[in-house]
């Protein structure tokens, strides 16, 4: 048996009893459509007569055990596809699914019962003993839709059958699209287009290291979870929810700016849309009509001034400040109540882009006693949900993220003339500078919040959870902290978060356990996982951004290594210690025995789209400001050149980076020395040379 991944598709191989088969599954890129193509030979030594089945249960809903009953099936007479809906479904009772096969004979049914067999199982289902199913279909049974074949295989003979899962908004659509993709061609032309856009996409910037294991994560893999798996389905192996997360995908387009800037455009205007009146935000919602919560989380709404700001100086695209969006209205939160779930009313008020993101930061700051934001319950780290919920106790993360936001925003508010704004911004983050090192500091490292009762959280006087890795990364990233202290901060961060002899980089230590600290529900995590003190693998991205914003180069290049998946899948002794993929990010790794070393969370984590912005923009340099691209780089001494291949709409950038330790950057295009340490990037639809000495 061979498992095969690529961009879009997947490959399931295998040679058994004389049949060698291949099955692709792949989705159209447009329509509401899956393929399974199954490739059949006869390798045997005489005629073969086999049957191929395709199997779905149908849940049509958010539990399967709750909309099992109200399940109907049927045939549809114009397609031959067969049909489920669910008339009772709040959101989508109207809405079909269908699944069909092409083959001129087939037999079905809609009863799972039928199909497994009392007390049986999918592993052995008694209708694989049968000649043919039954043709069931109907309402009240246990549902499924099972489809059979039968194949006859000269010998050295080859077939191909193709079965199809798709949705319609109704009954006409889902019968027009079964119809629409009936035959092989249909199905072979949206496997082209499948390869066509991701190769498209994940062209517009290659590198080429002499890191193979960056070189791979680069050059797809990344943008592929980041896009395919956070951005569109949002859903994985550990949490199939399909919310918007309004900092999660905020976040996971940051990465998109070089490769689809269009997507981070369109994302950015989709959460100015869920934000409230007041200027808070839901803290994740479902499409399409947007039910959600409504909570205190302090750091939601500041990631539309932050990812928009960056948006905005990347693409020069400031027509999109302008662009009038509705706001959300909701009931206020009780004084008791930390979040409620609802269907929220637009509003009849709407603002233009910039007014929400001026709206967001207002409403951002609200300080306490230390001269530091409130945490309310929780900022970025949702498991510390109760060290502010009564409304007093200060997060230092929040205020080192707080101070990037303004002075980012700065430069926004200038570019729209409103310098009034742009004057509060620069003031507030002089002020809040100013409480961070005066409130923050706690003699090796800073601190991480307050509770409400003024007890420090990060601090060496406490017993569990005396360092916290995000508040030095982001004292680093903001530029917030005191040069010395953040120095000095990353030293404590390095020496107390990084364990070496199992390759993880701790969120904080020591974990939660037994302490008294009453901090939320991270302490419902197992000390060393997830959260509670194991690696979560933003946090420690963001300490490898941290060093290399700081030059040490030595630094971020021993420890990205330590987070790089595909180094925990080199041997088969580490793939039965890290047991997920090796070939996509996992959110955390466990850092307790007997489970040290064993990724967690896959797929569905917002750390595939910081390990991009990671590699190519604090590690590699490049960095892109308008038609400007700008060059940083952070590599180890002893690379003596890499090359990157950056493609600007319809132009190519060959840039080529030779590494001599001059004192002074030289840049070069076409041979032709440029005056400044930046290419001005031009559509003119030819291929240049770039040379950049470092």
């Amino acid at each position: 048996y061979v498992t095969r991944h690529g961009f879009g598709y997947s490959v399931f191989e295998c040679e058994e009893a004389g049949i060698h088969s291949e099955m692709f599954v792949y989705a159209d890129m447009e329509a509401p459509i899956k393929f399974t193509v199954i490739k059949l030979k006869n390798n045997s030594n005489r005629h073969r007569r086999i049957t191929v089945t395709g199997y779905v249960e149908w849940v049509l809903g958010d539990l399967r055990n709750k909309s099992a009953m109200y399940v109907v099936t049927e045939l549809d007479p114009e397609s031959g596809a067969l049909f489920a809906r669910n008339p009772y479904s709040t959101e989508f009772s109207k809405r079909v699914a269908f699944f069909d096969v092409d083959a001129k004979t087939k037999t079905f049914t809609g009863d799972r019962n039928e199909f497994i067999g009392r007390n049986g199982s999918l592993k052995n289902p008694v209708a694989m003993w049968r000649t043919k199913l039954s043709g069931k279909l109907g309402v009240g049974l246990d549902p499924c839709t099972a489809i059979q074949i039968v194949v006859e295989l000269a010998e050295g003979q080859e077939k191909e059958i193709i079965f199809k899962l798709g949705e319609g908004k109704n009954a006409h659509e889902a019968s027009a699209i079964a119809r629409q993709f009936r035959g092989a061609t249909s199905a072979h032309d949206a496997f082209d287009k499948v390869k066509k856009y991701w190769t498209e996409t994940i062209d517009t910037l290659q590198v080429e290291t002499p890191d193979a294991s960056v070189n791979l994560l680069a050059n797809g893999w990344l943008t592929y979870q980041t896009l395919a798996c956070r951005l569109w389905a949002r859903s994985g192996f550990y949490q199939s929810g399909g919310a918007f997360g309004f900092r999660d995908q905020l976040q996971d387009v940051l990465s998109l700016l070089h490769t689809q800037p269009q997507l981070a455009r369109k994302q950015i205007l989709l959460c100015a849309s869920r934000q409230f009146v007041e200027g808070d935000v839901q803290h994740w919602w479902h499409p399409p009509v947007g039910r959600g919560v409504r909570t205190r989380c302090s750091d939601d709404l500041l990631w539309l001034p932050f990812v928009t700001s960056r948006y905005v100086l990347n693409t020069s695209d400031s027509e999109v400040l302008h662009q009038s969006i509705p706001f959300l209205e909701g009931r206020q939160l009780n004084i008791d109540e930390d979040s409620y779930y609802d269907l929220m009313n637009q509003s009849s008020e709407s603002a233009t882009l910039y007014e929400h993101c001026v709206r967001a930061i207002k409403h951002a700051m609200h300080f306490g006693e230390y001269g530091l934001p409130l945490m309310g319950t929780g900022d970025w780290n949702d498991g510390m949900d109760r060290v502010g919920r009564r409304g007093k106790g200060e997060s230092i993360w929040l205020a080192f993220f707080l101070y990037d936001v303004l002075s980012e925003f700065i430069a926004v508010a200038q570019q729209q003339n409103d310098l009034v704004f742009a004057s509060q911004c620069e003031t507030e983050a002089k002020k809040l500078r100013e409480n961070i090192e005066k409130n923050a500091w706690d003699g090796n490292w800073y601190r991480r919040a307050y509770f409400d009762n003024g007890t420090p959280l990060g601090s060496n006087a406490n017993e569990e959870c005396q360092i916290d890795s995000i508040s030095q990364s982001w004292s680093v990233l903001s530029s917030a902290g005191e040069l010395q202290h953040t120095v000095t901060a990353m030293e404590s961060a390095d020496s107390h978060l990084v364990n070496k002899k199992d390759a993880l980089i701790q969120l904080l230590h020591p974990p939660f356990d037994k302490s008294s600290l009453d901090v939320g529900y991270i302490k419902g995590y197992v000390p060393g996982v997830r959260e509670n003190g194991g690696q979560y693998t933003h946090a420690a991205i963001w300490m490898i951004m941290a060093f290399a914003k700081l030059g040490n180069s030595k630094r971020a290049w021993e420890l990205l290594p330590m987070i790089n998946p595909i180094n925990h899948g080199k041997s088969q002794e580490k793939i039965e210690i890290y047991k997920v993929e090796p070939y996509v990010m996992a959110a955390d790794v466990y850092a307790v025995a007997p489970l040290t070393g064993r990724g967690g969370w896959t797929w569905y984590t917002g750390s595939a789209g910081w390990m991009y912005q990671l590699i190519i923009e604090s590690l590699l340099g490049i960095k892109k400001e308008g038609n400007k691209l700008l060059f940083k780089p952070c590599v180890p001494v002893e690379w003596n050149s890499y090359k990157v291949r950056y493609k600007f709409i319809n132009t190519v950038y060959n840039i080529h980076f030779i590494q001599q330790l001059r004192e002074e950057m030289r840049v070069t295009v076409d041979n032709k020395k440029q005056d400044e340490h930046f290419v001005s990037l031009i559509n003119d639809e030819k291929e240049h040379e770039v040379e950049v000495i470092i």
